[in-house]
């Protein structure tokens, strides 16, 4: 059987890339410490700066703590072409470092560059988050902006890294709901472009009550998905959202993407897919933990405890 591992994000302590959404301020070393200490064994980057850029030194703390590198989140506003060139200069900022910090550790595990797009920065896509509807999307021309944007980008950090990059699919951005994934995933070139997978974001995202069959997107997107994002999402909170017209930070506020194993995502069922196709990659937990709702330690350590009653 194939061996799923399991890693957790800098966001699930509160670091995460919205401002006026940042939980408590939790330096990287308690982050790093405490995501070992509730045992899991990969991470990402962060906001640019939050864990160290210099390659050595990001190296020695993953290193002295058995942790695994997995990737970077960079956001690219792709539907604007005056964004490209600025976004890919970012974007290889990162790339850079995870590919030296990749070639310090000899991981067999290469990082992934997460491009995504300038989430919650459109008004009529953060505001109807979760209830998108055809006519709030790209237009056929914007399309070929966007995916041509996208393109690009992957391609220079295959070129300049050797990295591959996964798009994150994502709720107030353009590629939100499942028939938006689907049209980017034919419009990008799949040597070069990837799909993250986030459960949570796919419930949410379907505009479903209840939320969407999880597995029968993992079905419908299964030759493009390298990675996965593990995240729930909580039925009724999705359901008041649009009902009551909440956009995606009120949402988020009021706890849609609860912790594992509370909400609408099967997992069992996403397990069960995960060994039928053999997948033998990772998975990331995100736990939006905001003041008020909690600990992030003590999140994380239930979200870890969910995990491994399901044998992950």
């Amino acid at each position: 059987m194939n061996i799923i591992r399991i890693g957790n994000a800098p966001c699930s302590w509160g670091s995460l890339e919205f401002d006026g959404m940042k939980g408590k301020a939790i330096g990287y070393a308690q982050m790093l410490d405490e995501l070992t200490a509730t045992g899991y064994t990969g991470t990402e980057l962060g906001d640019w700066g939050y864990m160290p850029t210099d390659p050595a030194a990001l190296r020695g703390e993953l290193a002295r703590r058995g942790l695994t590198l997995l990737g970077a989140f960079v956001p690219v506003a792709l539907k604007d072409p005056v964004a490209h060139a600025p976004g890919e200069t970012r974007v290889l900022q990162v790339a850079r470092l995870l590919a030296a910090v990749h070639q310090l550790s000899g991981s067999d595990t290469a990082p992934f560059l997460v491009l995504a797009d300038d989430n919650g920065s459109v008004t009529t896509r953060t505001q109807n988050a979760g209830r998108i509807q055809p006519g709030m999307g790209l237009t056929n021309t914007e399309w070929g902006t966007y995916a041509g944007g996208a393109n690009r980008i992957a391609a220079a950090v295959k070129r300049e890294t050797g990295l591959r990059t996964v798009f994150h699919h994502h709720c107030a951005g353009y590629v939100e709901t499942p028939d938006e994934i689907d049209t980017l995933l034919q419009r990008t070139d799949p040597a070069l472009l990837g799909l993250v997978f986030d459960t949570g974001h796919l419930a949410f995202g379907s505009g479903r009550s209840g939320g969407a069959s999880v597995t029968e997107a993992l079905d419908r997107f299964a030759d493009r998905i390298w990675y996965l994002h593990f995240k729930d999402c909580h039925a009724a909170v999705a359901d008041r959202a649009r009902v009551e017209g909440w956009d995606y930070f009120a949402s988020v506020r009021q706890g849609v993407f609860c912790e594992l194993g509370k909400g609408c995502v099967d997992f069992a069922a996403v397990r069960d897919w995960l060994r039928h196709r053999n997948y033998s990659g990772w998975a990331l937990v995100e736990q939006d933990v905001l003041p008020g709702m909690g600990s992030p330690r003590e999140s994380a350590q239930r979200n870890r405890d969910f995990l491994k009653t399901l044998g992950f």
